[in-house]
């Protein structure tokens, strides 16, 4: 691989300064590398925090710079630096486009013949066979935007898989070598796998492959790999997803990899946007609500039946609504709701949305085609019906098989919705089990993998519904919990400069 600076660098952001930033001297320069960014793109919780940490970051006075491909429909600004670069025999006309959202500057990688496509990552749950590609263009695009730019980054943050060859790439700048990457794993499952014939069509070297640090696994190049190895610090979002980690059960091969890393490894929660997911301020919610007067959710509910098709009338109202959100994947429990499906419609109606492999969006057409007066299936994505199902539900069902962080069971307790979930990963650290002797907790968990045991836990919530006075308890309890991005994003600030001075020590000591 070679490539050929870009002639135009993109100019520095010119965002006005709130007067609570720190000085000057303590204003960290970020770059964040991700394949995803809500409002952009999405096809997950990646997206979300991606979209939400610089902007949090921001508003901790950092200067945030986000690189992200620009993906077909995306209405990117104005392209302001041309980038050719040659990678695996291709002659890329790479364009760089600048964009702003609030507290962070975003700068689009545009390059049609590999990213102006149907989906991000797969069709018709196929992936691209060119993804090697694709994502290690991102990250050539990134560090050559950065060798370019008028200051070099304090620190890179890169994030997942398809930004795992960022701090590879970063080290062949001089002008970089100073600077520290923070890989974050948002799911060890996706591991970026790929033939080792991409090696050296990416301009990666066989020695660094084979390298006891390198990014080999089983005989193949793995994109995570590379990024967990060869960055200076790694987090995952949330701190019992760091532990499960290294453990052969959640690692997915990767756990001796994760416990030789456990003295770089990090656990920091995602939060959730409050300016986004906030019921008493929701554009796609026939009422806004919140703790003071919950009113608003029973309209809510009974919106959320109407948009599904379902009944509506008092009794409809009167019985319990249980939601899901999210893809449907094998991760994501949908096998244990397949053994106690007619259990979970007789005991409640069900309203679900969300889209993955072909095999369970099946299984949600069959299952609402069988129970349509008590099931409801969006399979697709809309924000709207998402909004609906977290304000309009009572109960919030994640029977994941793991989970690192999850969102949509912080989403629900800020809207009133009581989550039932698997006791695993972020869902531990965020839904506290309700204890009927003192009132206290936020929602109900179960730990085995088992149909059985999903339902136990459910019918406990449900007894807790059948009790007014217990049920208002449980939502204003989640509604009053702050599970916004503010501590995160200090945390992680704290990481950077932990990597920042490490740099510096180990550069004075060489």
């Amino acid at each position: 691989m070679s490539t050929r600076r870009t002639s135009a660098a993109a100019p520095r952001s010119t965002s006005a300064r709130r007067p609570s930033r720190p000085s000057a001297a303590r204003t960290l320069r970020i770059l964040v590398v991700a394949s995803e960014m809500q409002p952009f793109s999405k096809t997950g919780g990646l997206a979300d925090v991606v979209g939400a940490l610089p902007r949090a970051l921001g508003r901790l006075g950092h200067e945030v710079t986000v690189v992200t491909p620009r993906y077909r429909g995306v209405d990117a600004g104005p392209r302001t630096a041309a980038l050719p670069l040659h990678v695996a025999g291709y002659d890329l006309d790479v364009g760089l486009h600048d964009a702003h959202v609030p507290g962070a500057r975003v700068i689009f990688v545009d390059c049609p013949p590999l990213y102006d496509r149907p989906g991000l990552y797969n069709e018709n749950n196929v992936d691209y066979d060119d993804n090697a590609l694709r994502f290690a263009v991102l990250s050539i695009a990134a560090v050559e935007w950065a060798a370019s730019a008028p200051a070099a980054p304090s620190v890179v943050h890169a994030h997942d898989w398809q930004a795992g060859l960022t701090p590879v790439y970063l080290r062949r700048f001089a002008a970089l070598h100073h600077v520290p990457c923070v890989f974050t794993v948002h799911n060890l499952a996706y591991q970026g796998v790929f033939d080792k014939a991409w090696v050296p069509r990416l301009g990666l070297s066989w020695d660094q492959f084979r390298a006891e640090d390198g990014f080999e696994f089983y005989d193949r190049l793995s994109f995570l790999k590379a990024g967990v190895m060869l960055s200076d610090l790694v987090t995952t979002v949330s701190p019992t997803y760091a532990q499960e980690i290294q453990r052969p059960e959640y690692g997915y091969g990767f756990d001796g990899i994760m416990r030789a890393r456990r003295h770089r490894l990090v656990g920091i929660l995602n939060g959730i946007d409050h300016d986004e997911w906030n019921p008493s301020a929701d554009p796609y919610l026939p009422e806004a609500y919140g703790p003071q007067d919950l009113g608003g959710k029973r309209k809510a509910k009974r919106a959320l039946l109407e948009a599904f098709t379902l009944p509506a009338d008092e009794a409809a109202l009167a019985r319990p609504v249980v939601g899901m959100v999210g893809r449907m994947v094998h991760q994501k429990g949908l096998d244990l709701i397949a053994a106690v499906v007619d259990e979970l419609a007789d005991r409640a109606t069900l309203t679900v949305i969300g889209t993955g492999d072909a095999e369970f969006e099946a299984m949600w057409r069959r299952i609402a085609a069988a129970r349509p007066d008590r099931v409801g299936a969006h399979i697709g994505f809309d924000e709207r019906r998402a909004h609906l199902v977290e304000a309009g539900a009572d109960i919030f069902l994640m029977p994941s098989r793991y989970e690192p962080c999850g969102l949509n069971q912080m989403y629900s307790m800020r809207y009133g919705t009581v989550p039932v979930v698997r006791a695993v990963g972020g869902l531990v650290d965020t839904v506290r089990p309700y204890n009927p002797r003192n009132g206290q907790g936020t929602g109900f968990l179960f730990s085995d993998y088992h149909p059985a045991a999903l339902l136990e836990a459910l019918d406990r919530a449900l007894a807790a519904y059948r009790q007014p006075k217990v049920w208002t308890r449980l939502q204003l309890n989640g509604m009053r919990k702050d599970f916004s991005w503010d501590h995160a994003a200090a945390e992680y600030v704290t990481v950077y400069k932990r990597v920042m001075s490490s740099r510096r020590r180990t550069a004075r000591a060489g």
